[in-house]
Parts: C-alpha cells; structure tokens; sequence
C-alpha cells in the first residue's frame, strides 16, 4: 500500500491517537481486527513526568506487533529530540509528533496544534526530532489555527524538507475543535503538494465515507478516531470495502460480546484490579451505545467496581439480547 520508512503499511485504516482511548490493549485489539497502523496516546516531551503511572503505561508496547508508533507532544525542540531518543530506546519503531491536539490544556504549554501559529518553530522542532533519531518521524496536524489562517500547506512543505517520514491531517482547524463538519479540500491540496504519504483524518465513520474521502483527496489512507470507539470492526469493513468494493454485515451480538469481553479482559489485566473496572465503563459505553434498550444496563453497570462481576454482568446482558433476537426471528 504505502511505506513509513522500512515499513511497509498493508492497510489503508489507520489508528488515530486519542488520549484515554488509544492504550495497548485497544491499539492491539484494533490491529487484530484490520489496522495496519495505530499510534499510541500522546506521551509528554518532558521526560521528568515519565514516572507517574499514567505515562508508565503508556510507554509499555509489550506484545505489541511492530511498527510500535508512539506520538510525543511539546513545544521545546531539545526536549522533543530528547523525548524521541529515549521512546526509540524504550522500543519505539516510528516516532509521531502531536501538532494536532486541540485541548485547550495543550495548547496553553504552547503544545500541540497551538504550534501552528508559529512555522519557525513548527521547523525547528522537525528538524531537532528528525535529526535526533535514526527511525522514521510521522507528524499529525490540523488544517490550520483559524479558518482565516489554514496554513496546513505551507507546514507540510516544511515537514517535507526536514524528513518527515508521513504525514496525518485532521480536516478542521484547532478553533474549529470538534464542531462543524471537516473539510477535505485542503487535504487535497497537501496530497498535490509534497511526495510523502499523506493520511485523511476527521468525521469518516463508515466504509463508503473512507472510500468517497480517499477519492476527494487522493491521500494513502483514512485515520480513524472517534468512529472506533466501541466499534473496533470498523477497520475491517473499511478493509474490506477498499479492497473489494463490498460492505460487510454489521458483527453479529454474539461476535460483539465476545469481542467486548475480551477487550475486558485485556484492560483488567492491563490496568489491575482498580483501574481496570474504571476505565472499562467508558469502553462499554461505546460499545453499548446503539443498543436499544441498553441504559439501564449501563447505569448498573457503572455501579460495578469489580472486574468478575463486570465481566459476568456483560456476559448475561449479552445472553439475554441474543435470546430476544433468536426468539424475534
């Protein structure tokens, strides 16, 4: 399909990074089911905050299938070169620079998609990091700062000319946030623009989205965010579709359940006895969100802080929809 670096990437779906989505555990039930690259969440540049447990695991790429993609995010081009070094020895294969993030939380450390407004400093921090490690260097950018200042073009150039490996672009600007619709258009122009791989990112949630995107903008592939959560098998059917042409069935609820509960599974083992149950309710949140009838389930659910009854409360929800269906049919 494409390379990044000595890479060759087999499928057009993408991971998106996303913080408190894109841990392992999610990153490698994604691959399983069609991705052919996920990056991790965003890692701070500052290295003296690698000791708290939130960055401990998310520096942990155990078992993970290469290449291991893990994005950095900062504003100080030594720091960010330094941060890249000390991923590349911890097991990074691909290092990911975060100019995307719209949080406000980011921006104000002059982080992020805040480092737009500044091209000066958007090429020194390339060309630091580049030059810093001897892996491939991906960046993700937003189309601009404003709308009155979508400069994703002239940036694009810059990370060209200092080596960026590939390059992953949200189709809205960083006051846009999340609302409003993404536009592709200035996609398209980057794609004509540099040689590198370029990656569509913003609003594709279905096989024929990806698809009518990919045509728009004659980028390498989609990059998935919010649309994967709670729904994982959509890189399959973006797969599939790109590949073929034909859309696949929606999961059956038995494929469902078993896919939530392994990733359940995967998160208490991940995260412990505590933690696990905590971060497993947003995750069955999503993936209970079009069930009809699933509120009050996921209300007691929430009350749960134990993973066995978790785990057994999922299995006995899932059994009772299952008999519903077979009894409707």
């Amino acid at each position: 399909m494409f390379r990044i670096g000595p890479y060759q990437i087999d499928s057009q779906v993408i991971l998106a990074p996303m913080a408190g989505v894109t841990d392992r555990p999610f990153r490698q039930l994604c691959r399983q089911l069609g991705a052919g690259l996920v990056v991790s969440e965003m890692v701070t540049a500052n290295a003296e905050l690698w000791g708290s447990r939130k960055s401990s695991l998310r520096l942990d790429h155990r078992g993970e299938v290469a290449p291991i993609s893990v994005q950095i995010a900062g504003g100080d081009p030594e720091m960010m070169a330094e941060a890249a070094r000390l991923n590349a020895d911890n097991g990074a294969q691909i290092i990911d620079i975060n100019m995307g993030c719209p949080a406000k939380k980011v921006c104000k450390k002059a982080a992020g998609s805040a480092l737009l407004k500044d091209e000066q400093l958007v090429n020194d921090i390339l060309r630091a990091v580049v030059s810093a490690v001897d892996i491939p260097v991906t960046l993700k950018i937003r189309t601009g700062w404003s709308m009155e200042d979508r400069n994703a073009l002239r940036v694009a150039r810059i990370a060209q000319d200092n080596g960026i490996a590939a390059l992953a672009i949200h189709g809205r600007t960083r006051a846009c946030g999340f609302t409003g619709a993404a536009e592709y258009d200035t996609i398209a122009a980057v794609v004509q623009a540099v040689d590198i791989p370029v990656f569509c990112n913003g609003d594709i949630d279905s096989a024929p989205k990806a698809r009518q995107v990919l045509e728009h903008t004659g980028a390498q592939a989609v990059m998935i965010g919010r649309a994967a959560q709670g729904r994982p098998w959509i890189f399959r059917e973006i797969a599939h579709y790109l590949r073929t042409g034909e859309q696949l069935p929606e999961p059956s609820l038995t494929e469902v359940r078993e896919i939530l509960c392994s990733h359940l599974r995967e998160l208490y083992d991940f995260y412990g006895d505590v933690m696990g149950p905590r971060i497993a309710r947003k995750h069955v949140g999503w993936y209970l969100q079009t069930v009809a009838g699933s509120e009050s389930f996921r209300q007691q659910f929430n009350r749960l802080d134990n993973a066995e009854e978790q785990h057994a409360s999922v299995q006995t929800f899932f059994e009772q929809l299952i008999t519903k269906e077979d009894i409707a049919a």
